[in-house]
C-alpha cells in the first residue's frame, strides 16, 4: 500500500518517489495534476518536469522556506501550475500574491486562484512595482522569481526591497538564457551571484537539469 510521508520542508510529502501536496480544495484538480487518496487525505501529484521547486527538489534542494500563513509575492504566475502548490502550503491563514504580465496566461490562472480563496492575481509587470504597491500593503515573508527577462535579478532586488521584511526569504530561477545566451550558463549564474549576494545570504542553490535546462535554482535571505 502507498503511503505519504512527511518530507523535510513544510507541507511536503513524499510517496514512493514521488513529491506531494495535500490539496487544499479536496477533489478539485488545480493544474491537471494526480490526485491520491490515503487514510481520507487527498494529496496532490507534484511533477519536477513541470514545476521548477519540485525539479530542485529532486536535484537535492536542502533549504526551502516556505510555511503554513506565509504571505508571500510570486513574479511571473503564469497560469499558475506552481503558484497551486505554494497555495497548498501556506493554507488559508496564508496568501500569495500573483504578478503576471500577459493577461492571456493569467486569464487562466484566475478559476484556480479564486477556488482557492489565498491567491491575489495581478496584472502588472514585475519590472514596475509601484503599480502594484497600493495593494500589499503588508510585508512579505517570501519573494519568488521567475521571470524570462535580461533584468530579472535587478527586478529580484527591486522587489525584495519594497516588499519583503527583514531577513525574508527569496527564491529565484535564475534564467541563463534570458539573461545572456552568448555566455555559457554557469557563467551567467556566478555573475547573477556576484550581484545577488550584495542584498542577500545564499541559502542553496542547485542546477535544474535535466527538468529545465540552462537554469539555477537559488534560495536566499535577506540581509
Amino acid at each position: 500500500m502507498t503511503k505519504a510521508k512527511h518530507y523535510k520542508f513544510d507541507g511536503v510529502y513524499k510517496m514512493n518517489s514521488k513529491f506531494a501536496t495535500i490539496n487544499l480544495i479536496p477533489g478539485y484538480k488545480s493544474a491537471n495534476e494526480k490526485l491520491v487518496t490515503i487514510d481520507n487525505v487527498e494529496y496532490r501529484i507534484w511533477d519536477p518536469w513541470t514545476s521548477k521547486p519540485c525539479a530542485a527538489f529532486e536535484k537535492g534542494l536542502k533549504k526551502f522556506p516556505l510555511k503554513k500563513g506565509f504571505k508571500m509575492l510570486y513574479l511571473g504566475f503564469a497560469s499558475g501550475k506552481t503558484g497551486s502548490f505554494f497555495s497548498d502550503i501556506i493554507g488559508k491563514e496564508g496568501v500569495i500574491y500573483a504578478v503576471e504580465i500577459s493577461e492571456r496566461v493569467l486569464r487562466e490562472a484566475i478559476p484556480m486562484a479564486e477556488r482557492r480563496g489565498n491567491i491575489v492575481c495581478l496584472l502588472n509587470d514585475a519590472r514596475r512595482p509601484e503599480l502594484y504597491e497600493n495593494i500589499i500593503l503588508e510585508r512579505i515573508d517570501c519573494l519568488y522569481v521567475d521571470v524570462a527577462s535580461p533584468d530579472q535579478v535587478a527586478i529580484t532586488i527591486e522587489n525584495a526591497q519594497k516588499f519583503l521584511k527583514p531577513g525574508g526569504f527569496v527564491m529565484i530561477a535564475i534564467k541563463s538564457q534570458s539573461i545572456d545566451a552568448t555566455k555559457k550558463p554557469r557563467q551567467v549564474y556566478k555573475e547573477c551571484l556576484v550581484e545577488l549576494e550584495k542584498h542577500f545570504e545564499i541559502l542553496d542553490k542547485v542546477e535544474l537539469d535535466p527538468y529545465e535546462k540552462f537554469h539555477l535554482f537559488v534560495v536566499m535571505k535577506k540581509k
